[in-house]
């Protein structure tokens, strides 16, 4: 059994819940996920399958209940852990949800074979919020007038100001998610950062996992947390924004990477060409 296929077999020991578990997380969740910025969210609109140009799907779009308990038993049992995943459970539609989940599976995979500091201890807290945060920005809730990395950077460094973390923390967070979609500058700037970006990689590109040699611990992973058509969800959310405000897609992003494709065959049917 190689690294990858060791963590793999401790993580799934760890997220099996009980037969209490699964009845009582369910309504927990959506309990705490109010309050979980402070009180400041509120339940977001329903809606339909998200589709480029609409509105960013809220978190009843896309939803199986039964899944919750899978994913919440992958969360580390600290208060910071569990505000964070409350606050992008209760705003995140499920195939971005998901994803987040496994870009901090992937990310802290990553951490444990490179015995890296982010495997443990309060450093794998600031990975978790940093991964699970990283598409904040996709939400209705963080739709702000910025690229929506930047708009989930400074949702996490809210949240983790009501945590008190400290600063040096908090601007760890903010680079991470910030450049996650930057490639050569997100893998160099910072240990966190890299870790989140090859996180995404990993759940993205078939060539990363098998550059890491995580190819089948991914696979497994998927089968517990499944992909849900996050690709054609996530870019269709993304260029959605972007068509409601321009300055969201800056020509050479990433944003501005899939409008640009977007609109050269609006018509189009699946996931965004420039993915």
């Amino acid at each position: 059994m190689n690294a990858w296929g060791f963590i793999l077999t401790l993580h799934f020991r760890r997220a099996t819940p009980s037969t209490t578990d699964l009845t009582q997380i369910g309504t927990k969740a959506e309990q705490c996920a109010a309050a979980a910025m402070c009180g400041t969210l509120s339940p977001p609109p329903t809606g339909g399958s998200p589709a480029a140009g609409s509105a960013t799907p809220d978190s009843t779009t896309l939803t199986h209940p039964t899944r919750r308990p899978v994913l919440r038993a992958f969360v580390p049992n600290t208060s910071l852990c569990t505000t964070a995943f409350n606050l992008v459970e209760a705003v995140l539609p499920l195939p971005i949800l998901h994803h987040s989940v496994r870009v901090f599976l992937f990310a802290k995979g990553l951490a444990e074979t490179e015995q890296s500091p982010w495997a443990a201890g309060f450093k794998l807290e600031v990975l978790f919020v940093a991964c699970v945060c990283h598409d904040l920005g996709t939400s209705n809730q963080y739709n702000g007038p910025q690229r929506f990395e930047v708009e989930g950077a400074d949702a996490a460094v809210q949240l983790l100001r009501s945590h008190k973390v400290s600063s040096s923390d908090m601007h760890e967070v903010w680079t991470a998610i910030a450049l996650h979609t930057s490639p050569g500058i997100a893998e160099r700037i910072s240990p966190l950062a890299r870790l989140v970006r090859l996180g995404v990689l990993i759940d993205f590109r078939q060539a990363t996992r098998e550059a890491l040699g995580a190819t089948e611990y991914a696979r497994d992973i998927e089968k517990k947390i499944p992909r849900l058509d996050v690709e054609k969800v996530l870019g269709d959310v993304v260029v959605g924004q972007a068509l409601q405000n321009r300055e969201k897609a800056p020509p050479a992003s990433w944003p501005g990477i899939l409008l640009k494709a977007h609109l050269e065959d609006p018509k189009r049917d699946g996931v965004n060409p420039a993915f």
